[in-house]
């Protein structure tokens, strides 16, 4: 039997560190611009040397500053050579970002302007290694807001991704009550989408927790609670819709109305007064965070689509250099030097690193445009198919890190404010080879042809097969009854038998 002996191996691998500093870049790069301005206040109440930066900063100027990019607004190539290109993840770690380079930040340079999460020095202390998906906020913890709250409960409501679009921008124009008062026409014109499609969604969302929300007024928010409980039955709708009577206290004319008598009247005036009228309301707090866009998309009268940060809610610091060298003078304690230098480093990181999240949102929402151009134009039946690695090849990034700049961040463009992240879809081959289709607008071309049957022309799946390939849209029939299943449309046989009865 060998005997048991010590030896020294030296190996040389690789890992990601994940120091303090690359933590809190990749948490920035997650922030929507509301929690970065929270952040960057507390920021600036910590550490002595930040200061607000007053100034103008402009879109156009954050793209005449990085090397290689356009200087008008008008969308163009992204260059592959652009030094501000951030990869939160594989590309963040570079060791010759010296400590001496980030502390000598000129105050009254460009490096002022801040706007986002940049490239991290590794010095600063040890760590532990992460994978690429590692969430730097997933411990924090916070107050749900109303639209958190129903934005999670949409997300598991359907999966169909034009369904959860039309959703999103009606969770989007829900007031603090719960109530969702926009005209209904104008979502549908603003979307591309009839109206009816519009409706479903809505019906969809108006049976989201708490009972009542996404009313459209006062009377349906209370028949909402009142179906939950079911308790909705003819003669309390017959009162809900003569609430204003009831407001005048005109009981009479009430149980003629409702057919009831004297005890059943206030039986059901009782049950109204224990609904809520604005379901909203046990949601507002301090917390609650108002939905601001990050990005506006508009078009140009050329027909140009700009895309240009929302700088009103951007937070921009700079560092003051003149006070870190009064203060370095005086310092006498080895604790005093040691923080004064850390204060530098830190206010230094962020200056570099909002500028560098600025920049990386444009290069990201401008490259998000070029490639949804159609549905900005023509409504969401004309959504191109779109994922992450097709935006992170077309601007040298990582995938991740595209991801973390599509999350919580919205963009205002002239058919409402999206999450960024919407604009992703699945794709559905070209029959002729040419641009692939995006399944949302399969889906809703699919719907499209089957409202348009008669009784005597009731189509088949097999036959929207055939349709949609003459169309060059090259799809095999179990995915078009996929499809149908999925928009809850019945089979050809339940829709004939339908229309028969109908007619």
């Amino acid at each position: 039997m060998a005997g048991l002996m010590q030896k020294l191996d030296m190996r040389q691998g690789q890992s990601l560190v994940m120091t303090p500093q690359l933590q809190q870049a990749i948490k920035l790069l997650q922030l929507s611009n509301i929690e970065l301005a929270e952040f960057v206040e507390g920021e600036l109440e910590r550490n002595p040397l930040l200061e607000r930066d007053e100034r103008e900063t402009s879109t156009e100027s954050l793209r005449e500053e990085g090397e290689g990019e356009p200087r008008e607004l008008e969308l163009a190539a992204p260059s592959a050579d652009a030094a501000d290109s951030l990869d939160a993840d594989g590309d963040a770690i570079h060791g010759d970002d010296s400590k001496s380079d980030l502390a000598g930040l000129d105050a009254g340079t460009g490096d002022a302007i801040g706007q986002g999460a940049g490239q991290w020095s590794a010095s600063g202390g040890g760590g532990s290694s992460a994978s690429e998906d590692y969430d730097a906020i997933a411990n924090s913890s916070r107050e749900v807001s109303l639209s958190e709250h129903l934005h999670a409960q949409l997300a598991t409501a359907t999966a169909d991704p034009v369904d959860k679009l039309i959703g999103a921008h009606l969770i989007d124009l829900a007031d603090d009550d719960g109530y969702m008062r926009a005209d209904l026409d104008e979502v549908a014109a603003q979307l591309g989408v009839e109206r009816g499609r519009i409706e479903k969604v809505l019906t969809l969302t108006q049976g989201f927790d708490p009972a009542g929300i996404m009313a459209r007024d006062l009377t349906e928010c209370l028949a909402l609670q009142l179906t939950e409980k079911n308790r909705l039955d003819p003669a309390m709708a017959a009162l809900l819709d003569n609430l204003d009577r009831l407001a005048k206290h005109d009981y009479a004319a009430l149980k003629s109305i409702c057919g009831v008598d004297n005890e059943d009247l206030d039986e059901m005036i009782a049950e109204i007064r224990d609904l809520t009228p604005k379901p909203g309301h046990a949601f507002t707090s301090d917390t609650t965070r108002a939905v601001e866009p990050d990005v506006f998309i508009r078009q140009s009268p050329d027909g140009a689509w700009q895309v240009e940060l929302n700088t009103d809610t951007l937070p921009r610091v700079l560092v003051n250099n003149r006070y870190f060298n009064e203060i370095s003078a005086v310092a006498k304690t080895e604790a005093d030097k040691t923080f004064i230098t850390e204060c530098s480093q830190n206010a230094s990181w962020l200056v570099k690193s909002l500028d560098q999240r600025a920049r990386t949102i444009l290069k990201v929402a401008s490259e998000i445009v070029r490639q949804q151009d159609m549905f900005l134009a023509h409504g969401v039946a004309y959504l191109r198919p779109l994922n992450l690695r097709t935006v992170a090849d077309a601007i040298s990034m990582h995938e991740s890190t595209v991801s973390r700049v599509t999350s919580n961040k919205y963009v205002a463009t002239p058919r409402g404010m999206f999450e960024l992240k919407y604009f992703f879809t699945s794709s559905i081959p070209s029959a002729g080879g040419g641009d692939a289709h995006s399944a949302e607008a399969v889906r809703y071309r699919i719907k499209s042809m089957i409202g348009q049957e008669t009784v005597d022309d009731v189509l088949s799946d097999d036959k929207l097969v055939e349709y949609l390939r003459d169309e060059g849209i090259e799809i095999a029939r179990r995915t078009v009854a996929k499809y149908r299943e999925a928009l809850n449309i019945p089979s050809s046989v339940q829709r004939r038998r339908i229309l028969k009865r109908a007619g």
